[in-house]
């Protein structure tokens, strides 16, 4: 979205004129359109959206993307040995992490992984400083509000991390397979719908976790095309 296919450079204007958009988008939903979306969307409420919500967690995004990365660097292992000692036949940790990082970084795998680890950084600090009542407060008490520079789970509402990986990872996917962005992009908006139908969080925590997704996974793109080139 904000990625330039061709140069692979970043779409500056545009991000900042959707940043402005997105901002606006999130006050009027705080202020106005929040609780009665999300009650809405909550009629659409199915065992199904948890399910989603345990396989498409951010957790397990990295955690999957770790384990492909480490049987990348073995299978490359295989053909290149890996270095571990310097010019002075000592081991290294630094020669190793290098030799690690110059074996994977040309994988898509890489990629995803380094998306969905931004995106997944970016939003805890979000979530931590803002500090959003979850809509269970709305539903049991008929409270919305914020208790910022928290780390409880209850008011870690803004942004959705799931969404936010989710999105990280599925439009990294969409960028480096094209052909299949329309399944990547439709599964992310599932993701994303299914947060606020579970009664985890309200639209405007999805729709800032969106955002942050798609512009990391941008970023992330722009970024190692520009090393690897």
């Amino acid at each position: 979205m904000f990625l330039d296919t061709d140069s692979n450079k970043i779409k500056w204007k545009r991000l900042f004129i959707a940043t402005v958009i997105v901002c606006a988008i999130i006050i009027a939903g705080i202020l106005w359109f929040d609780a009665p979306l999300y009650m809405a969307i909550r009629h659409a409420d199915w065992n199904g959206w948890q399910i989603i919500g345990r396989i498409f967690s951010g957790y397990v995004w990295i955690a999957t993307g770790a384990i492909f990365l480490g049987a990348f660097y073995v299978k490359k292992c295989i053909t290149t040995p890996p270095r571990i000692r310097n010019n002075q036949n000592r081991i290294s940790p630094i020669v190793f992490i290098n030799d690690v990082l110059q074996k994977i970084r040309g994988s898509y795998v890489f990629y995803i992984f380094c998306s969905c680890l931004g995106a997944g950084i970016v939003a805890k600090v979000i979530k931590t400083v803002v500090g959003r009542f979850r809509p269970v407060f709305f539903e049991a008490l008929d409270l919305t509000g914020f208790h910022p520079l928290s780390t409880e789970w209850a008011f870690n509402s803004m942004p959705s991390g799931h969404t936010t990986v989710s999105f990280a990872g599925l439009v990294m996917i969409g960028l480096l397979a094209p052909r299949y962005k329309w399944l990547t992009w439709g599964l992310a908006v599932i993701i994303g719908f299914s947060r606020v139908a579970a009664g985890f969080h309200w639209p405007t925590d999805v729709i800032l976790g969106a955002f942050i997704g798609m512009v990391a996974a941008d970023i992330t793109r722009a970024t190692f095309a520009k090393i690897n080139a």
